[in-house]
């Protein structure tokens, strides 16, 4: 048999319930609400680096940075409101950058932290990933950046 080409992948999905508001939003998303969100997370290459036990990317760790926003505020830095101590506990509240807690930041906040995973995990071996992260704030609503990416 000849192999002509290979490519793995590590997919996994994950939910969590979080709170936000749009600040200055012309409409009823400015006011408090919450979703429950559904993520899915894809990190492809050619071939995955493999640790000494010989695994790629736990599942656990990769759904961790969906799940760590469960039961949270999501907030922009300019919601002063909810980023006062003496009025909301800061374990409760989590800062997203960007305007606002859009879905699309929300998605970022995701894949930044799955890249930084990776950089931490494999560092320095040249390996071109395509990393990908859908978002799903509601039944019809979805967000997904995808990119190529080499570390």
């Amino acid at each position: 048999m000849k192999v002509l080409s290979t490519r793995e992948r590590v997919t996994v999905t994950a939910h969590f319930h979080a709170g936000h508001r749009q600040l200055d939003y012309p409409g009823k998303c400015e006011w408090i609400h919450g979703h429950t969100w559904r993520a899915r997370i894809v990190v492809s290459a050619d071939e995955l680096p493999r640790d000494n036990i010989d695994m790629s990317l736990d599942f656990g760790e990769l759904k961790a940075y969906a799940r760590d926003l469960d039961h949270k505020f999501l907030v922009s830095a300019s919601d002063a409101r909810f980023l006062d101590p003496g009025q909301f506990d800061p374990k409760g509240v989590v800062v997203i950058p960007g305007a606002g807690p859009s879905v699309e930041n929300v998605t970022l906040h995701i894949f930044e932290n799955v890249l930084k995973h990776i950089e931490t995990k494999f560092p320095g071996r040249g390996v071109t990933y395509t990393v990908s992260v859908e978002l799903q704030e509601t039944d019809n609503n979805f967000f997904e950046i995808q990119r190529v990416v080499t570390i």
